[in-house]
């Protein structure tokens, strides 16, 4: 039924508007406690086996939604309700930005995929912190993306980052340094161990300075050189990171993917960023082990791909663009298979499987 509504009717209105119409109906959603209430116990996760902690935070499933839809952390309540283990908001800059120039926004239908260069379009950390604060009346493990504001030059993005880790590392169950966006100017060249270094350092000083100490991760880009990726992730145990995510968007148009007019630029999510997103992710479990967190992303589109993905090493997984095309009980049906194949295989929980076939 979705797939027919997605297609006949969603697909033929401009993406962007979509995307915000959705945000709305969500955020009001929100609102309403007895009907979130009600979707909230027939869609979360509730099976035991689903169960999984993670730096330090208990997850009620492995499988949540990436940062990308809920840019300003305006509908976490509704989307928890929807059956995500965890919801991922922003990215989030220190200062409002009105982002890229639209079109910016464009579905690659035939190739399950999305073209974005949305370029971090926000109202800002101190809005966001805002709605934060706000009783969520369910249970829901929040992280929390930020980003350069695009204005800030590079010799001030350490700055800039740490002014938007103050406003929110105090209001999230993890915070993730977002270094991987191909659609802020120079962002990328944050990734190299040298600019990294301390900029990860001094945001880790202020997530470790919280009440409770808010874990700290990194979302890395596809399209690193293998060399880099090593590099980052032995950066990231040398700093005592509590994660790695992998992988942002890609700016590589793999053969046969049929690219619309205008979505030439920008990042290419989905289906055709599956395999290169499991390879990073292999590579940095075989770099990393099980001394930090791994969290995969890119292409997860059913069930297989999330025990493909356990199996390889993440103990977390998270997944947009396949919520897109999938619908919205996407999460809830993934979660519900995931735990009948753990029982299929012998498995009490998660845990049991992870990294079981990680070189």
């Amino acid at each position: 039924m979705y797939r027919l509504l997605f297609t006949q009717v969603l697909a033929r209105f401009d993406a962007e508007a979509v995307h915000h119409l959705t945000v709305r109906a969500f955020r009001v959603l929100a609102l309403l406690p007895l009907l979130k209430g009600l979707i909230h116990r027939s869609m979360a996760p509730r099976d035991p086996a689903l169960r999984i902690k993670a730096f330090g935070v208990h997850f009620p499933g492995p499988l949540g939604l990436a940062a990308g839809f809920d840019k300003d952390a305006g509908c976490v309540p509704a989307l928890a309700a929807l059956g995500f283990g965890f919801v991922e908001v922003g990215t989030i800059t220190a200062h409002a930005q009105p982002g890229n120039a639209r079109p910016r926004l464009f579905r690659l239908v035939r190739d399950r995929a999305i073209v974005n260069r949305m370029g971090f379009n926000n109202a800002g950390a101190h809005a966001a912190a805002a709605r934060l604060r706000r009783p969520r009346g369910l249970p829901v493990v929040v992280g929390v993306n930020i980003g350069k504001t695009k204005v800030v030059p590079e010799s001030e993005a350490v700055a800039d980052y740490v002014t938007c880790a103050k406003e929110l590392a105090p209001l999230a169950d993890y915070l993730v340094v977002n270094v991987s966006s191909p659609n802020t100017p120079g962002l990328r060249d944050l990734q190299t161990a040298g600019k990294l270094r301390p900029l990860l350092t001094e945001v880790k000083q202020v997530a470790a300075a919280t009440t409770r100490r808010t874990p700290l991760l990194v979302k890395i880009a596809p399209d690193l050189a293998d060399d880099d990726i090593d590099a980052i992730a032995d950066l990231a145990v040398e700093l005592e990171l509590d994660g790695i995510i992998a992988t942002n968007t890609t700016i590589e148009r793999p053969p046969g993917v049929h690219v619309p007019p205008g979505a030439e630029t920008g990042g290419l999510s989905g289906r055709p960023l599956k395999d290169r997103s499991l390879r990073v992710l292999r590579r940095l479990r075989a770099r990393v082990g099980d001394r930090i967190t791994l969290v995969s992303v890119g292409g997860v589109e059913d069930v297989d791909d999330v025990w493909e993905r356990l199996l390889a090493g993440a103990s977390l997984v998270q997944g947009y663009t396949g919520w897109i095309y999938g619908g919205p009980f996407w999460a809830a049906r993934i979660h519900r298979r995931l735990a009948m194949r753990l029982r299929r295989h012998g498995a009490k929980s998660v845990q049991d499987v992870i990294g079981r076939t990680a070189a």
